[in-house]
Parts: structure tokens; sequence; C-alpha cells
């Protein structure tokens, strides 16, 4: 069938065939399709969506564009961790060390910030030396020596997904689910995982704001997930405010192993418990863990004995990376920054916190990307004083920025002072981290339960 066919009856509502969407990706595969022909299904599968059948197949259409890696010769089981992207989320540094030094493999493949919200790659980078660009055999060597590793997406894996994402990008279809969910699933099926656990965001710093959407997102992504053989879950967590102390890539490398190190302050605790909840998940879902709490307490162990640590400075080493910095992490901190504090303008109780423009004024300073095609200034970032619900008074720390001078803080020291909302009196709302836990197959035994009654 012609692309035109195929545009055109996607564009008139009807559903296509697993035929007619292999032979788009085949299309953008090698090249027969044109970019225009591209983004005009893509607008037309935005505008009309996909049912359930086409999102699978286009999933594992992208899937096929590509390879899938071969972790058959590693006797462990295998799982990964996704985020949605959020600012400061740095759990992935915590989750991939805790999970591996309790006998599961980790091969985590992750991205690059853009916009507001951060990469894991770039925290990475954030560490001299540290190299996340490895080719498939030195992945695996890595990950059988150590228990996990970090590397960017090849050109190997769901090729067709790069393509279409690059055209989403321009073409203003970034947010539809289905096609979120087979851009994130085509990568991470190629994983060969036996577990998949979703940190799906949602609130004033998330890609879906609103806690419906979220939900939509996690279930439809849990789903397919499932459908392809991988235990998945999703855990809805709130980016309402920044997650944890620091924004910026070295910063958050620093806040992650001072909690490896067992060194954690209170505006730390929030990653803490956030990486708890993801990596006992993992472990229960691969069957290394019966129950959620027999899983937190193995991850208790793995912090305690220090192997959680031990496995970061292993993989550290092992990417190339100066793995001084788990010994002294203050190391991660450049002299040659200013530190401009934000002043809290009344006294009162901290009502909201607008995390996307706090990540924003990261990215304008150098700590994130506006473009593809931005450098990042490692070092540069913003310390959060306070959280949700804390009472400051007049003239008091919000928070600080950490930036090479005092134009670079000029230019975002207002934007910053006007993402605090400050009341009079404390709401009486209460901030939950982790709103929901979606497990699609508890809730099917539980409809096929209520039926039988």
């Amino acid at each position: 069938m012609r692309p035109q066919e195929i545009i055109a009856k996607k564009r008139d509502g009807e559903i296509l065939t697993r035929g007619e969407i292999n032979s788009f990706v085949r299309g953008i595969t090698d090249g027969t399709w044109a970019d225009y022909q591209t983004a005009a299904l893509v607008m037309a599968m935005f505008i009309n969506e996909l049912s359930a059948d086409e999102q699978n197949a286009l999933t594992e259409a992208m899937l096929d564009s590509g390879e899938r890696l071969d972790f058959s010769d590693i006797a462990q089981p295998k799982a990964d961790k996704h985020s949605t992207g959020g600012v400061g989320d740095k759990t992935s540094l915590i989750i991939a060390p805790l999970v591996a030094a309790c006998g599961v493999s980790v091969p985590m493949i992750s991205g690059r910030g853009l916009g507001h919200t951060g990469g894991t790659l770039d925290k990475l980078e954030s560490i001299k030396g540290y190299n996340v660009n490895l080719s498939t055999a030195e992945f695996k060597r890595i990950i059988k020596e150590c228990g996990f590793a970090m590397s960017g997406q090849t050109a190997e894996i769901a090729p067709a997904d790069k393509k279409i994402y690059a055209l989403r990008d321009a073409t203003a279809t970034v947010e539809s689910i289905p096609l979120i969910v087979a851009s994130i699933m085509s990568k991470k099926l190629a994983e060969n995982l036996d577990a998949l656990v979703l940190d799906v965001k949602t609130g004033s710093g998330a890609f879906m704001p609103e806690l419906s959407g979220a939900k939509k997102l996690a279930e439809a992504l849990c789903r397919t997930g499932n459908a392809f053989g991988v235990k998945t879950e999703a855990v809805i967590s709130d980016m309402n405010q920044p997650l944890g102390k620091y924004v910026g890539n070295a910063l958050e490398v620093y806040e992650c192993v001072k909690i490896l190190r067992g060194e954690i302050d209170e505006k730390m605790q929030p990653t803490l418990e956030l990486s708890i909840e993801l990596a006992a998940r993992m472990l229960v879902l691969c069957g290394v863990a019966e129950t959620i709490s027999d899983s937190k307490s193995q991850i208790s162990n793995a912090f305690g004995s220090g192997a959680a640590l031990e496995k970061f400075r292993q993989n550290i080493e092992l990417q190339n990376g100066d793995a001084k910095v788990c010994d002294k992490p203050e190391s991660l901190f450049d002299e040659n920054l200013i530190q401009i504090e934000i002043k809290a303008e009344k006294t009162g109780f901290v009502a909201e916190i607008n995390a996307s423009a706090i990540g924003e004024c990261v990215s304008k300073i150098g700590g994130g990307r506006i473009k593809v095609s931005d450098k990042i200034d490692f070092a540069v970032g913003y310390e959060c004083a306070v959280k949700l619900g804390d009472e400051v008074k007049l003239g008091e720390t919000l928070g600080v920025i950490l930036c090479r001078n005092a134009a670079q803080a000029d230019s975002i020291y207002e934007k910053l002072a006007n993402a605090y909302k400050i009341e009079d009196e404390k709401s009486k709302r209460e901030f939950d981290l982790i709103k929901e836990i979606i497990n699609i197959k508890s809730q099917f035994k539980q409809a096929e339960q209520a039926e039988q009654n």
C-alpha cells in the first residue's frame, strides 16, 4: 500500500492493520517514506489516536526496526526503571547500584535532558571521565562485572523512534499517549528485561501536569509492557516541587553520593523515599523478594553495609570515571561558582512551587538544554532551601543559585522568586510524594473476581 493510502486511512479515523503499520515503520527506517509523509501520518495518529492493537503494533514495529540486546548469558534477573522526566529527578543514580547490590542486573539505557527536565546521561558526565557511549559488548561486560551499566541509546536500538520523535517535536505532536508509549517501550523492550518499573510524574514540573493524564499514561505503559511479557508496574509521583535538595547535574550527583554514603539531610529525604519505592518494586517483580516489606529490608541492608555505594564506585571505574567522588563528593563542586540567595518577600507558608520554572532557570544559565545542540555547564544549578508547607519569614532564603556570574543570576532571579507562592495560612492539603501505584495485572484480577462473584 502506498504511503498516501495509509495516511488517508488514518486521516479518516480508520484502524490501521499491523501490516500497514509495519510498512510505515519500515519506510521510515529505509528512507522510502519522506519526512513530510511521516509527519502527516503522525499528525493523523495524534488527532484520531490509536487503538490498543495499533499502539502495540507500532511499538513492536519500532522495536523490530533495530536490534534487541541479548542478555541470555547473564543468569541474574534483569530489570530497569524509566522516568517520564522531572526537575531534580536523580533516582536512577541510586536505584541502579542499589538494585544491583540486591542481586538484580540493571541494563539502564538513559537519555539526555531537554527543556526543564534533566537527563541521566548529563548527570553522569559531570563525573570526570565517565563514558556513557558504550558499545553493546562494553555494555554487557560492565553489567556482568558490577551488576549494572548506564549508557545512551545506540543507533541500532529502535532507530525508527529517533526519526519519529524528531518529527513529533517539530510538529507539536509530542503529547500523544499512544506515541509516547511506543517511543518509551520500543527502547525498553529492546533491553530484553524481566521487569520494568515506571516513574510517571504529575504536577507543575511534569510532562503530564494533571493526575488523570499521568494515570492514563501509566496504565497504557503497563498494559503494553505486560502484553510483551515484561512484568511492568508504574508509580505516579508528585512533581509539584523539585525532587530532593538540588537541581543541576553535578549537584544532583553529589546528592546521590551523599545518600549512598548515608549522609542524608532532611531536604534529600524525598529522593531517598522515591528511590526505595521504585527499587523495592523492581526486586519484587524479579522474584528476589516476595513482598515490598521484604524488598525494603534487603534495600536497607544494601545501604547500611555500604554495598550499594561500592557498586556505584565499581561502575564509575568500569565506565572510566573518577571514582574519588564516592570518597569525596565535594570534589564535584566548582569553586569558581558564585552563590546568590533567593529571599522570601513575605512571612508565611510555602503554598506553591513552580518546579518547571526552576528547571527552566537552571537550563537558562547552562545547566540544561533549550535546543538539542546546546552545550551543558555541568557545575551550575540550584539548591532548594524550602519545600511545600514550610514556614518562612520575610528575608529568609528560599533557594540558592549556583552560577558563573552576577549577570546569570540577574537573568533568572525574578522568575525564581515568582516560582514560590507564600500564603498567610498553612494549606490543609497534604503533599504526597507517591500518588498512586499502577499494577494492571492486579486490576485485571480484581475485575475477574468481580465477574465471578
